[in-house]
């Protein structure tokens, strides 16, 4: 990694730590993070959103040990097999949320949504940080995700510290989401990866 992207790397995870709103890259997209176990800083990622709670959100996390502290319960085999097969990657996870998680992480069912992000850059920021990080895309609720930091500034100007840039994000199409509730696995989001072939997965 430049010299010059991983100071912009440390400066985010000290962004982070302090409770500030950074926008960083994935392998899909531009992301906007923040301390996923900060209650205050998740709720001033959703007003930055123009966001109320209850929708749920991304969660970045390392592995599916970082993930485990972040859950009701133990993930299932089916789960597992899928965050092996394709983590790191494009894949949202949607697993039972523990609680006590901000509100903001959490959706409608419960679940919170677990992702390990493959981008070398979001993969440094994670480990620098030392928490689990907020994945939402990066851009107000009404538009279009950012695709790069000069899209993402012109969205949220000076509301957002820290901008970590490594250029434009081409990918196609999003995470794909597969949520696990009450036993059964279900496609939320056709995305950049097919998990079909993997496991039995009911659309919708």
């Amino acid at each position: 990694m430049a010299e010059q992207l991983e100071a912009a790397v440390l400066r985010a995870a000290d962004t982070i730590r302090a409770g500030g709103l950074v926008v960083y890259p994935t392998e899909t997209i531009y992301a906007l993070g923040a301390d996923a176990g900060n209650a205050e800083a998740v709720q001033r990622l959703l007003a930055a959103k123009g966001r109320d709670d209850g929708r749920g959100m991304s969660v970045l996390v390392a592995d599916l040990e970082q993930a485990r502290a972040l859950l009701d319960t133990s993930p299932g085999t089916e789960a597992v097999e899928l965050a092996r097969r394709w983590w790191p990657g494009p894949l949202t996870l949607v697993l039972p949320a523990a609680a006590g998680l901000p509100r903001g992480l959490v959706g409608e069912t419960g679940g919170v949504g677990l992702r390990c992000s493959s981008d070398p850059v979001a993969a440094a920021l994670l480990k620098a940080a030392g928490v689990a990080l907020t994945a939402t895309s990066a851009n107000p609720s009404s538009l279009e995700p950012a695709r790069s930091v000069q899209t993402a500034r012109e969205y949220f100007d000076d509301s957002v510290e820290c901008y970590v840039d490594d250029g434009p994000r081409m990918a196609e199409s999003a995470s794909t989401v597969v949520e696990f509730l009450d036993g059964r696995a279900y496609l939320r989001r056709s995305g950049s990866v097919d998990v079909t072939g993997t496991i039995n997965v009911q659309g919708g």
